[in-house]
């Protein structure tokens, strides 16, 4: 397991507190704030999902309360109860039991929401089948509270870092078109760069995780879908025969 989650806090918060000295002391306002904004984003920490099974309209209120920080605007919807359908429609979500969702339902869903937000339906159905077939329910040696902890651990530590890297390419940025002297032109191209240099660390990212998935999810995949082809066809002919019989 990752280590202790108050140590990686401690550290965490130092870090975040040095960051941010740093930042007002080179008078960067407006990368302070961005900064105080990571800070104030809460994740669903291991332990806050209800022990119980859950009716949908309660999934919803739970996931929109502990999710209410990663809004993009106050309206957002997170999760609604035809999004829930559509994951259970297209494979992503395990079927309720009795209408009820229970824990392992839950954490499903937390890790939907975050995969989602970075790449397709497709690639997110890839991973996550095979993670549920294995270890939902009584299925698998770890369950999935266990998983989403470890996971929680180690990103909650990598945050940091890559909280370090984003102030890097900030000031990085700030280097750029010196020679730029309308204030007004320097400042969007500065802003331009940034984001620029954001998105190409993203992009490079994206290609990782869809090779890592062609290469290893979706052979596995296939050979699912090839498995259950077969043993339809196999159905349909003992079928014909039967009736012709």
């Amino acid at each position: 397991m990752a280590g202790s989650n108050s140590d990686t806090k401690d550290i965490s918060a130092a870090v975040l507190k040095s960051l941010k000295q740093m930042l007002r002391e080179e008078n960067n306002v407006y990368m302070v704030s961005i900064l105080n904004k990571l800070k104030s984003t809460k994740y669903v920490q291991p332990g806050e999902v209800p022990g119980i099974d859950l009716y949908m309209d309660q999934v919803t209120k739970f996931m929109d309360e502990r999710l209410e920080t990663m809004k993009r605007r106050g309206d957002d919807k997170l999760l609604t109860k035809t999004m829930i359908n559509n994951y259970t429609k297209n494979d992503l979500l395990p079927s309720p039991k009795k209408k009820k969702y229970t824990k392992d339902h839950m954490y499903t869903l937390l890790f939907i929401y975050y995969l989602k937000n970075v790449m397709p339906m497709d690639d997110t159905r890839s991973i996550l089948k095979p993670l549920t077939d294995m270890f939902f329910g009584d299925n698998g040696s770890i369950d999935m509270e266990d998983i989403y902890k470890e996971i929680f651990d180690i990103e909650y530590e990598q945050s940091y870092s890559i909280t370090r890297d984003v102030v890097r390419k900030y000031f990085k940025s700030k280097e750029s078109f010196d020679e730029v002297k309308d204030k007004k032109e320097k400042d969007f191209l500065q802003a331009f760069t940034f984001i620029a240099m954001l998105c190409f660390d993203v992009y490079m990212k994206k290609m990782m995780i869809e090779k890592i998935i062609d290469d290893s999810f979706s052979i596995t995949s296939e050979k699912k879908s090839k498995t259950e082809e077969e043993g339809k066809a196999k159905k349909s002919d003992s079928s014909s025969k039967k009736e012709k019989d």
